[in-house]
């Protein structure tokens, strides 16, 4: 081994550019702590992991943002509903802020009698 000190690497523009652009069209968004532990609390009290339940929670704070509405009337909203149905509109949301190549999906239950069905012939 030399004795001389080691050479500091060669800075690299592309990594700063990239970074740069990488956050060009978006601007910071900020939450209240009270809006971030509410929200999470709320989905890790229907069943969420910790995990789950802060990325569903940030996920919703940013649409909430988005659309301006406050957080709290969504959670008065998402209330009433048992845990599939929130499941299923948790959902709608995340698949809402996703690529339309990776969506989630969910089972839905079949509303048609099966005796007005057997009636009809396709």
């Amino acid at each position: 081994m030399p004795s001389l000190p080691a050479t500091p690497p060669a800075k690299r523009s592309d990594k700063e550019v990239n970074q740069f652009f990488d956050k060009y069209f978006t601007q910071p968004l900020e939450f209240a702590s009270n809006e971030v532990d509410a929200v999470t609390t709320f989905f890790e009290k229907r069943g969420f992991d910790k995990a789950a339940a802060i990325a569903v929670s940030s996920t919703l704070l940013k649409q909430a943002k988005i659309d301006n509405v406050k957080v709290f009337q969504i959670l008065d909203t998402l209330e009433g509903l048992d845990e599939v149905k929130i499941s299923a509109v948790v959902a709608e949301i995340v698949n809402y802020n996703r690529p339309k190549y990776s969506t989630i999906g969910y089972k839905r239950t079949e509303t048609v009698d099966k005796t007005e069905r057997r009636n009809i012939r396709v």
